[in-house]
């Protein structure tokens, strides 16, 4: 997370210009029919923005105005898809908004980079899984769960570090040389906790991830026995 001392005003605009009609489009492509005559996806939102709440509370600030912590967008979207994820994230941001742990006027590049870059990064793994049609369901668990979590963590450091670059305000450390050792500690650690959240899902309430195709990955046996 970026703190605003850290960008320029021409920086801050455009993240609202781009951030604003991506949340209206999600808001527009929204199931809105189904979750509201569905308590389950109710409390699945609900508690999805909790959770993110309390993940993103979880953090180290540091005095430069740089915040880190872990994102866990990926497992979101394969809970929710990504409309409903997108306004998770965005609900979850004017929580942190109001508990004064977030500013106003940093809100858009902050959900570019830690909603939307996560999201996108999400669904493109996803459905590129889909179109392979694996019934093997270590497959799902890898590559919609682990790697394209590793994958948000290094470009949503990268793409922070470019845009923090190109404001010219952040006077960065000797330590950057050390830069792309560094991803390998942050990429980690986020692949873990989504893809431990994904495995509990797919073994417990596989019929919750809205991306998991149930009849493809646990089809019973002896069905094609009878065929």
């Amino acid at each position: 997370m970026i703190a605003s001392m850290l960008l320029n005003e021409a920086t801050l605009m455009w993240g609202w210009l781009l951030y604003g009609p991506v949340l209206l489009y999600a808001t527009w492509r929204a199931p809105w029919v189904e979750l509201f005559s569905d308590s389950r996806r109710q409390h699945l939102l609900f508690g999805t923005v909790l959770v993110l709440c309390a993940l993103w509370l979880l953090r180290r600030d540091f005095p430069s105005g740089l915040s880190f912590h872990f994102i866990g967008m990926t497992a979101v979207t394969l809970l929710l898809d990504w409309p409903l994820a997108l306004l998770a994230g965005f609900i979850a941001q004017l929580a942190l908004l109001a508990l004064g742990k977030q500013e106003l006027s940093v809100l858009g590049i902050n959900g570019l980079l830690l909603i939307i870059l996560p999201i996108i990064i999400a669904h493109w793994c996803a459905k590129a899984l889909e179109r392979l049609q694996p019934d093997n369901l270590f497959m799902y668990i890898f590559f919609s769960g682990f790697f394209p979590a590793a994958l948000t963590a290094a470009f949503c450091v990268i793409s922070g570090t470019l845009l923090l670059l190109g404001s010219g305000i952040y006077e960065f450390s000797p330590w950057l040389e050390d830069f792309f050792g560094m991803l390998l500690l942050v990429a980690f650690p986020e692949a873990f906790i989504n893809g431990v959240a994904v495995t509990a899902f797919v073994v417990f309430k596989p019929e919750w991830l809205e991306t998991f195709n149930y009849s493809r990955y646990l089809q019973a046996p002896w069905n094609d026995e009878h065929k």
